[in-house]
């Protein structure tokens, strides 16, 4: 068994993938804010680094057109790395407001205007087809997904999608969607200190009707892009000291006992760091330790 499968797979669509994956939003040397000021990842140890996660049984990667900085692009990263590679690998990408090729963001999108990045989002990939396809909302109205996502079932039925998704939504907007076509993942902000889709009843909701929830930010939380820092919370380093774990670790085992339809996508561009977050699927928590978890947070000392 691989490194990645320890946690145990589950289906996107008709693709089976390891629920430990990748995030590639870091790839690219700079976070989605399009800060671009550190120096440019190295193109061959970008795809080193990745080909090392697809050796550990990594096969979903997570990726957007709009990961990008002034020298790098995820996307052509992901390409150059799968056009060497040997293996079946899922690449999810997102389409909705996104950044003009400058960086400067663009929160507006016509319907009409999403095939247009689906195929940026081909040309970059070197793809025919795109694995699955999320809809970014960011907290439209209702009508909006239903335009965009209509929009998109469209081009799933031309051919070049083959599954939908949906990213940073509502459990209201996961209904409208599904009127429309099957929704295969929902990848929304999650983890240990931001449970608004706990509160919400999302996470519960995709595990009901067998989709995907695939959560961002898990390890870094309210943080978001910013640089990692050590961490505080008592709780996270009591478990941690338990298990021989790094504090990274205990947080995404924590996202990954949520369900089996829970996934990771972790994203890194240190090998020692990458090797960790995959071996968090392997990470048991006990009962005690995951209601310990489940409690508010206390600063470490």
């Amino acid at each position: 068994m691989s490194a990645a499968a320890a946690a145990g797979t589950w289906k996107l669509g008709d693709l089976e993938v390891n629920r430990v994956g990748y995030g590639a939003m870091r790839l690219t040397g700079n976070g989605m804010m399009g800060n671009s000021d550190g120096t440019p990842i190295d193109r061959d140890a970008a795809v080193r680094l990745l080909h090392s996660a697809f050796e550990q049984g990594v096969n979903h990667v997570d990726t957007a057109s709009f990961y990008f900085s002034p020298l790098r692009s995820a996307n052509e990263l992901i390409n150059r790395a799968l056009s060497s590679w040997h293996g079946d690998v899922v690449v999810v990408t997102k389409v909705g407001p996104a950044r003009d090729p400058s960086g400067e963001w663009l929160h507006t999108v016509r319907p009409d205007q999403l095939r247009g990045q689906v195929e940026e989002n081909l040309r970059r990939l070197g793809r025919d087809q795109l694995d699955v396809v999320n809809l970014r909302a960011g907290g439209p109205r209702t009508a909006l997904i239903a335009e965009h996502f209509g929009a998109l079932a469209e081009l799933r039925d031309a051919g070049l999608i083959r599954h939908l998704g949906l990213s940073a939504v509502r459990p209201e907007h996961v209904a409208e969607a599904r009127t429309i076509a099957p929704v295969v993942c929902v990848q929304n902000s999650y983890g240990l200190d931001w449970r608004r889709a706990d509160e919400n009843g999302l996470v519960d909701l995709c595990g009901e009707q067998g989709i995907a929830f695939v959560p961002f930010f898990a390890v870094a939380g309210l943080r978001r892009e910013a640089a990692a820092v050590q961490e505080q919370d008592a709780r996270v380093h009591a478990v941690a000291r338990a298990h021989g774990a790094t504090p990274a670790q205990v947080r995404l085992a924590w996202t990954l006992h949520r369900g089996p339809h829970v996934l990771a996508i972790p994203g890194t561009t240190d090998p020692a760091h990458l090797a960790e977050n995959i071996a968090a699927g392997a990470l048991r928590l006990t009962e005690e330790e995951l209601t310990l978890l489940d409690r508010p947070g206390v600063a470490d000392s």
